[in-house]
């Protein structure tokens, strides 16, 4: 059970203008139900056939004690009601809308793994007042980011995302090694995707966002600038190549992505995907070349982080190993138990509410979601105009819209 505090009353107190006159507002219900000790009310938001419930967004929310699954929303009657067996919710619907309207809810899980209608889920669950978790990406465009956060930053409303790998006790671990200088001072970042049959700009836009999120926490800083070359079929992509993306991406385009960006203090990140080109095992992951070693990390929640304590990068020249890195630190055993993708969704909707309480940023919040958006859309920004772009973009709208 959250803590009755101060910060815990303003956490339930977001939101919701009065209803009417006489009335109390949903606000002062909520407050109500905090000094009752009542559970955080949650409501749920699938599109069975359409990004269904992520990674189990939905059944995340059924292992946390101090959370009520009050309502459930998907169009697909035969998934709603597969989705309802799984979570047991008090109240199903059919209409996303109509569900926000009528409950008076704390948090709303957007779960679908398509992004067209994150936007519009979004929004409406900032205009009822509600935090948000949700399955990752975050929106399409820019200009639909833009104004995601602004709905949300009206109300102080929070938002957690399924980018699992920025909740990861190892994450912390590395990022004080980095500050400490364990591997000197950073000089590259690299990341590859999956390079699978959506190798190029889908695996950008799918994949490449979990490798986003871990460069920019391993640089510390938003990217500054990015120059990037996108091709198909070997030429650079033009409107012919353009196509309407898996999952709701939008418009989207090339099978092979190669891109530069410049981070604060002089260190260059970098990114990579061609279709076809994956291997076993498989390259998707971040490297972090210093000045003294190498440390690498695979995407996910508890997933593996090496290091290579070796100023030439070259194991064969220097006989120096990996050695692997826990949540304990380098060299010991990992002594947790929850690194599954549910564990991942856990610790990410614990800090959604903790940092609703606490009136703080969530680990990976809508302007860290942005940042990634934009670091996927300079791509295609710095293919269409030839040369490097500034971050933040100018351009704001998919820039692929505006390819001659």
């Amino acid at each position: 059970m959250l803590r009755q505090t101060r910060s815990r009353r303003a956490f339930l107190q977001t939101g919701c203008a009065a209803i009417a006159t006489g009335v109390l507002t949903a606000t002062a219900r909520r407050a109500a139900r905090a000094a009752a000790g009542k559970r955080v009310r949650v409501g749920i938001i699938g599109r069975t056939g359409k990004g269904d419930y992520g990674h189990g967004v939905d059944v995340a929310f059924t292992k946390l004690s101090n959370v009520e699954i009050v309502a459930l929303a998907d169009e697909n009657d035969a998934g709603r009601a597969a989705a309802c067996r799984r979570t047991n919710p008090v109240r199903n619907y059919a209409d996303f809308h109509e569900m926000l309207a009528r409950e008076q809810l704390d948090v709303v899980a957007i779960c679908p793994r398509w992004i067209d209608q994150h936007h519009e889920m979004i929004v409406a669950a900032a205009q009822a007042g509600c935090h948000v978790y949700m399955e990752k990406p975050f929106c399409p465009s820019l200009v639909d980011c833009d104004s995601a956060i602004a709905e949300l930053a009206k109300r102080n409303l929070k938002l957690g995302i399924a980018h699992i790998s920025q909740y990861s006790p190892i994450l912390s671990v590395v990022t004080s090694l980095v500050e400490n200088g364990e591997i000197g001072d950073v000089l590259e970042l690299r990341a590859r995707g999956k390079e699978d049959g959506r190798g190029g700009g889908e695996d950008l836009w799918v994949l490449g966002s979990h490798l986003f999120g871990l460069m920019r926490s391993l640089a510390g800083a938003d990217a500054t600038s990015c120059s990037a070359i996108v091709t198909s079929q070997g030429h650079p992509i033009t409107p012919a190549d353009v196509v309407a993306g898996a999952e709701g991406i939008g418009p989207l385009a090339g099978d092979s992505v190669h891109a530069r960006y410049s981070f604060p203090g002089g260190a260059l990140g970098y990114f990579a995907s061609r279709r076809g080109m994956s291997g076993s095992p498989s390259r998707f992951a971040i490297q972090l070349f210093g000045s003294q070693g190498i440390i690498e990390m695979e995407t996910g929640y508890l997933a593996p982080a090496y290091i290579l304590r070796d100023s030439s990068w070259s194991p064969v020249r220097s006989g120096k190993i990996w050695e692997q890195i826990s949540s304990a630190g380098i060299g010991k055993p990992e002594p947790r138990t929850d690194g599954s993708y549910e564990g991942g969704h856990i610790a990410a909707i614990n800090d959604l509410l903790d940092s609703a309480e606490r009136d703080r940023p969530t680990k990976c919040s809508a302007t860290d979601c942005r940042a990634i958006v934009e670091m996927i859309a300079a791509v295609f920004e710095s293919q269409r105009v030839g040369g490097p772009v500034d971050l933040p973009l100018t351009t704001r709208v998919n820039p692929l819209t505006l390819l001659s």
